[in-house]
């Protein structure tokens, strides 16, 4: 080989996605970006969203789509329309679960004075848990008037959300990681989920590290979010805030997103796909702009990234704005191709007034969770729940002391999480759904499987309606269920 000659770049394949309502204009528009830019990237398009759907393929993407994602790792999806209604799940979060995409990560920055906001100097980064928390999707209906929802944690899952946020704390340069959850009431789930970023904070010791109550921590992040650099938290909690600092920043139609997993990354727009607006070039595409670049930064393309993000801020300052933004810094209005068009003639400038972007080294990789011994497990009790609308929580004591025989008696009944027997109060509003906790009569017995399978015989011939069993368990000792609320 010619020493002289140039060196051949590694180009990346990566699957993109146009989507629906304004998606096919603001992908073109990032498009145009990326590929001006310099970027060393082979596009291929999948179909995914609601044509998809509408053929008969309920979850929106097709298995030939499934296997260029698996094969490339990467996409870049515009915003979808997910129907309504007929059994429809969201083919976000169907992606993100199948693929493991367990990192959502979301920059939330302000553009002062160039984009209005009650909040100059907002640098918030948003790691939220992808997979788990009430997203696992698992909800039943179990009598007339009540309805439930799981809530699922994991360790593991903790373990790897965390170690990310505090990761990219340190390689981006941030100063601060806090950790928000609901752990005075949800003790055992968002007490995980805390407890595990103590223990890995301690890792961490460059880094401020602090806790907060998700209710207090989201009045602050709302009233002052320089309070906060970069904030980890549950799924659900991730979600909402993620979308009230995106907002309060100036505009959730500028917030990009990346999705990371171990084998796969996904990059989006958090914005939806505005099919009021579809079809007339009026559509701001600084959202896709902004994750096509962290995309750039996820691949090894950083100084492409760099690139891109500088010529759009600069775009920003020099006052060019598509119509949502507009106001009293915008010298032009334009369209979604002309400000596609003005981004990439200040490719290789850098903003005056905003501070510039330099992207750091991709760090999406972590070691995997260590490997811990089984705990030892005890069964210790059984939660048996009962479809029953025939009286009062006295009345259902009584009934179930009638019948209750065996190792296991009866220690208390809640009501949506309430303790309404024994010595519960008549002021508590009761429903027809019922948590009997069955333990051991002697304190000292010890009980099995078998012994729980006596129990709901004996109460399935004595007529009792039960839909739901939880056995309660400890671990080396520790009690895995919580207690009722007044117990």
């Amino acid at each position: 080989m010619d020493l002289a000659e140039p060196r051949q770049l590694t180009r990346t394949a990566v699957a993109v996605a146009e989507g629906d309502g304004i998606g096919p204009e603001i992908l073109a528009a990032t498009m145009a970006v990326i590929d001006a830019a310099g970027a060393r990237i082979d596009w291929e398009p999948i179909e995914v969203g609601e044509k998809v759907y509408r053929s008969g393929i309920s979850s929106g993407i097709a298995p030939q789509s499934w296997e260029v994602l698996r094969r490339t790792g990467l996409l870049l999806k515009a915003p979808i329309t997910t129907p309504q209604g007929g059994g429809y799940k969201s083919l976000n979060v169907t992606i993100r679960k199948t693929l493991g995409l367990y990192a959502n990560v979301r920059p939330c920055v302000t553009y002062h004075p160039f984009v209005d906001t009650r909040h100059p100097g907002m640098d918030v980064v948003i790691v939220r848990e992808n997979e788990e928390d009430l997203y696992a999707g698992i909800e039943h209906r179990q009598t007339d008037e009540v309805y439930q929802c799981l809530k699922l944690i994991s360790r593991p899952g903790c373990e790897r959300i965390v170690r990310y946020a505090f990761e990219y704390a340190r390689v981006n340069g941030r100063r601060k990681v806090t950790c928000f959850t609901k752990d005075n009431i949800m003790k055992m789930t968002d007490g995980l989920f805390h407890k595990v970023f103590d223990e890995i904070g301690v890792q961490y010791p460059e880094l401020e590290k602090e806790h907060r109550i998700v209710d207090i921590g989201a009045a602050l992040l709302a009233d002052d979010p320089t309070r906060f650099d970069v904030v980890v938290m549950p799924n659900l909690y991730g979600d909402i805030l993620s979308d009230v600092a995106a907002q309060i920043a100036g505009s959730i139609g500028l917030a990009g997103s990346s999705n990371i997993g171990d084998h796969v990354a996904m990059f989006e727009a958090v914005h939806g796909s505005a099919p009021d607006i579809a079809g007339q070039d009026i559509a701001n595409p600084s959202g896709l702009i902004q994750a096509a670049a962290m995309l750039l930064a996820h691949i090894g393309q950083g100084e492409i990234a760099t690139r891109v993000q500088n010529a759009w801020l600069r775009t920003m300052e020099d006052g060019v704005h598509t119509a949502d933004i507009a106001g009293p810094h915008t010298v032009q209005k334009v369209g979604t191709r002309a400000f596609a068009q003005a981004v990439i003639a200040r490719l290789g400038r850098i903003p005056e007034k905003l501070k510039p972007v330099q992207f750091a080294a991709a760090q999406d990789k972590h070691a995997p969770a260590p490997i811990r011994a089984p705990s030892r497990k005890a069964l210790v009790g059984v939660d048996v729940f009962l479809h029953w609308h025939e009286g009062k929580p006295d009345d259902l004591g009584a009934a179930l002391n009638m019948v209750a025989t065996g190792k296991l008696a009866l220690k208390m009944i809640t009501n949506r999480g309430v303790k309404v027997w024994p010595d519960g109060l008549p002021e508590t509003l009761c429903t027809d759904h019922w948590r009997c906790r069955f333990m051991p009569a002697d304190a000292v017995a010890t009980i099995s499987h078998a012994d729980v399978v006596a129990l709901l015989g004996t109460l399935a011939a004595a007529g009792f309606d039960f839909i739901k069993t939880e056995h309660l368990c400890s671990f080396d000792g520790v009690p895995g269920y919580s207690l009722g609320q007044g117990q």
